[in-house]
């Protein structure tokens, strides 16, 4: 059995410059995604053309949009890069470009020239859970996390408040803050199974 090796982060994109490469359904999709997660997300979008829908959404975000064909000079100051465009060539070209400057690139539906993917989130306040099928089944992701959607709680958010005033509170070394903690929330999975 093949292991996913992907090692989870969370970034804190609102710090990040990002770029998608494309204004299309794909572009759109993967805009959307990321404001959903990081509604202050840094994104240029550069495009020939662009999607009503897509418009739209970068107007209500920080989302800066550049009608231009796609050229390595967009790359300067990113961090994080999309290609998102309906030509192969161009999103391979953006990968390329991305690897020569030590860019992390992500090319939409196609896992071989990616570093990255945009796995499934679910996210309750505070709490939010990142879901990986290692490029395989975006599918299975969105199923899974339809399920932790359902199956935490909305309140989960409170709980964590409340850990983190706890956590503050306790006047001891770090092992015995673990220990306090750790056996204070192992009930929480006895009362979810």
């Amino acid at each position: 059995m093949e292991q996913n090796e992907l090692y989870p982060i969370f970034l804190k994109v609102s710090e990040l410059e990002v770029l998608i490469v494309g204004g299309g359904n794909v572009g759109l999709e993967k805009l959307v995604f990321l404001l959903k997660s990081s509604p202050n997300a840094k994104v240029t979008i550069v495009s020939i053309n662009f999607l009503p829908e897509l418009i739209t959404l970068a107007k209500k975000h920080k989302v800066e949009m550049i009608e231009a064909a796609y050229a390595f000079s967009f790359l300067k100051g990113k961090h994080i890069v999309i290609a998102a465009t309906d030509h192969i060539e161009v999103n391979i070209q953006v990968y390329k470009d991305c690897k020569q400057q030590n860019v992390l690139v992500n090319v939409a539906d196609n896992p071989p020239y990616c570093d990255f993917y945009m796995g499934g989130i679910v996210t309750k306040g505070n709490i939010k859970i990142a879901i990986s099928t290692n490029g395989k089944s975006p599918t299975l992701a969105k199923r899974l996390r339809q399920f932790f959607e359902e199956v935490i709680p909305d309140d989960i958010d409170e709980l964590a408040e409340n850990l983190n005033s706890f956590r503050n509170k306790i006047k001891c070394d770090l092992k015995e803050k673990v220990d306090i903690l750790n056996n204070l929330t192992k009930g929480i999975i006895d009362k979810t199974t």
